[in-house]
């Protein structure tokens, strides 16, 4: 039952001794008082706790058997809020919501706890009302997924659905995203799309809606002034610049790391600023060059997967790689130490790779520099056995390249000139 979702066991019979459901504000007694809203449990839990979440956001476990007292302070209401329908305002320009999970467009609902996507214009304009009064809202969910579980398939349908509102006339286009793997998403955007007219902007949201923190109206609101301003195309990474609510960061979609796990700045462009600050409603831009290196759109939105990462450190088992071999991939990134090395126990098998036609790119583990496999006899020595040294394009972003390399060209040849070759900004001066 939904009252009680989650629960089971002891804690489900506490809560209907107690006549509570999951959504009801409480005021718990135990070691000290707590007043909060019961929250839903997850469904492998064990069945000693009480989820609650408190007034600053956060959740906590309170155990059963300590809690002396419990007691309801409201519940929710039953029936289901009326949302106002928007009147558009053909003097504003267009944008396209395109939600794929996440919290960056979602809501909270109390009764149950659920985050559930935003499905359309009016419950966007609920959610964030400034939207209205700066831009004509279309939305639509492609799916829900948490950004861990998106997928190469998933990347296909995003491009695909873009590629549909190639000619539109929208100002701009967002993708709400998890922020976890966004970095990823925007890469393969970038060279499935390349060229394409319309700017592209993944927004995604470091603190979820509920919490007095969030950044995901605001994340949302500086990606639509972007796409309306900044006379431009190309695939964008949008997301608060730091702790502040003053500055939004617009990164190049190719040039991007999420840097840390839970700060509100956790975006940086990698050995630059980012490619454009949004304050208020001014535009700021720091980019030399244009984001795409094509003038045509040129849609290739294919994609092979056969493609290992290799993150190379000091005692790592040959053999894993010789595996990798055996089962027939067909690219293989390496994140090298520095310049771009791995060790010597490693070469007889880059050998035999080579031999089979599998593509080798190096990277470095270094955050920032290019690899430079000229400097020492040991870089010079991978030259012969076949890796391309790949400059500074990112590891995770020359992975992806690879799969959608593979994915649209047959000639080995070609592959080595399409990989180094500038498409989407993912090599930098």
């Amino acid at each position: 039952m939904s009252e009680f979702r989650g629960y089971a066991g002891k804690s489900l019979e506490f809560l209907k001794v107690n006549k509570i459901s999951v959504g009801d504000s409480v005021k718990i007694s135990a070691d000290l008082t707590y007043l909060g809203i019961i929250m839903p449990r997850y469904e492998h839990s064990d069945d000693s706790h009480l989820v609650l979440k408190l007034k600053s956001g956060y959740n906590i476990g309170l155990e059963i058997e300590k809690i002396k007292k419990i007691e309801i302070t409201s519940s929710p209401k039953k029936n289901i809020e009326k949302v106002e329908s928007v009147e558009k305002n053909p003097s504003l320009p267009k944008i396209l919501l395109l939600s794929t999970g996440g919290t960056i467009a979602s809501k909270v609902d109390y009764r149950t706890g659920a985050v559930t996507p935003v499905l359309s214009a009016e419950e966007l304009n609920s959610s964030v009302p400034e939207l209205s009064k700066i831009a004509n809202i279309d939305a639509e969910v492609l799916f829900s997924e948490y950004s861990e579980n998106i997928m190469p398939e998933h990347w296909l349908k995003i491009a695909e659905k873009l590629k549909e509102h190639s000619s539109s006339d929208y100002s701009g286009i967002i993708i709400a995203h998890g922020t976890d793997t966004m970095h990823y998403t925007s890469s393969f955007l970038s060279f499935a799309l390349a060229g394409f007219p319309i700017p592209i902007a993944l927004v995604g949201s470091q603190r979820s809606s509920d919490r007095a923190s969030s950044d995901a109206a605001l994340n949302l609101i500086g990606a639509v002034k972007f796409l309306i301003g900044c006379k431009t195309n190309g695939v964008y990474i949008v997301m608060h610049q730091d702790e502040n609510d003053e500055t939004i960061a617009c990164h190049f979609g190719t040039r991007v790391r999420k840097n840390h796990t839970s700060k509100r700045g956790a975006f940086q462009t990698i050995g630059d600023d980012p490619a454009f600050i949004v304050v208020d409603d001014q535009i700021q831009r720091n980019a030399r060059n244009n984001f795409f290196k094509v003038k045509e759109f040129q849609p290739r939105i294919k994609i092979n997967t056969k493609v290992a990462l290799i993150k190379y450190h000091p005692g790592y088992d040959p053999s894993l790689l010789e595996k990798i071999i055996e089962m027939n991939y067909d690219g293989i990134i390496f994140e090298g130490t520095g310049l771009g090395h791995i060790g010597k126990i490693m070469y007889d098998n880059v050998k035999k790779a080579n031999e089979k036609g599998i593509f080798l790119g190096m990277t470095s583990q270094c955050i920032d520099g290019r690899v430079r496999m000229t400097v020492y006899e040991s870089g010079r020595d991978l030259l012969d056995l076949g890796i391309i040294p790949l400059e500074n394009m990112i590891p995770e972003v020359a992975l992806v390249k690879t799969m959608w390399a593979l994915g649209n060209f047959q000639d080995r040849n070609e592959i080595k000139k399409i990989m180094l070759e500038n498409i989407a900004s993912e090599l930098s001066d």
